[in-house]
C-alpha cells in the first residue's frame, strides 16, 4: 500500500498572525477556506466543526502545513506542549486505498472517531486515534484511479 505524509496541522488562536509568522519564515500560502458542514463534523469528529484553514507550504514543495482556527465549537486552551510530552495534534497520510489503510489502523485497536466523509467527490477522508492517542488523518484522492 502507497503511503506518504501529506500535511501536519496546528490549531492557533489568531490565523493571520501564525500565516504572518510561517510565511515570514519561508512557507507560502497555497489555499486558504473556511470549513464546515457534515462533511467536516464527520471527518475531524467534532458536531458543528466550523474552521478557518490555511494550506502553507515549503519551499521545495515537499512539507504541508495545514492551520486551522476554530470557529466552532471554541477552541480549547491547554498548556503549551513541552518537547518531552508524547501527542501533538493531528499528522495527515495520503493514502491510495482508505478502506485497506483502516483495516491496517484497525490492527492496531484504531478506528474513526465518527466516520469516513466524503469531500466533493474528492476526497474520501477520516480522523482516528492513532498510537499515544495522536490524532491522525487518513484521506484518498478520489480524482486519481
Amino acid at each position: 500500500m502507497a503511503i506518504k505524509l501529506e500535511n501536519v496541522g496546528i490549531a492557533v488562536r489568531d490565523i493571520e498572525a501564525a500565516i504572518a509568522f510561517f510565511t515570514d519564515l519561508g512557507l507560502t500560502v497555497v489555499g486558504r477556506d473556511e470549513v464546515s458542514g457534515e462533511w467536516a463534523s464527520t471527518a475531524v469528529g467534532l458536531d458543528g466543526n466550523h474552521a478557518k484553514i490555511a494550506m502553507l507550504q515549503t519551499p521545495d514543495g515537499q512539507g504541508r502545513l495545514e492551520l486551522f482556527e476554530y470557529i466552532h465549537p471554541d477552541a480549547i486552551e491547554t498548556t503549551p506542549t513541552l518537547p518531552n510530552e508524547i501527542g501533538m495534534h493531528r499528522v495527515a497520510f495520503s493514502v491510495d486505498d482508505i478502506d485497506a489503510a483502516l483495516e491496517i489502523a484497525a490492527k492496531h485497536g484504531c478506528h474513526p472517531l465518527r466516520g469516513v466523509a466524503n469531500y466533493e467527490n474528492i476526497y474520501k477522508l477520516t480522523y482516528l486515534r492513532g498510537p499515544s492517542d495522536t490524532i491522525v488523518m487518513l484521506a484518498q484522492d478520489l480524482t486519481r484511479n
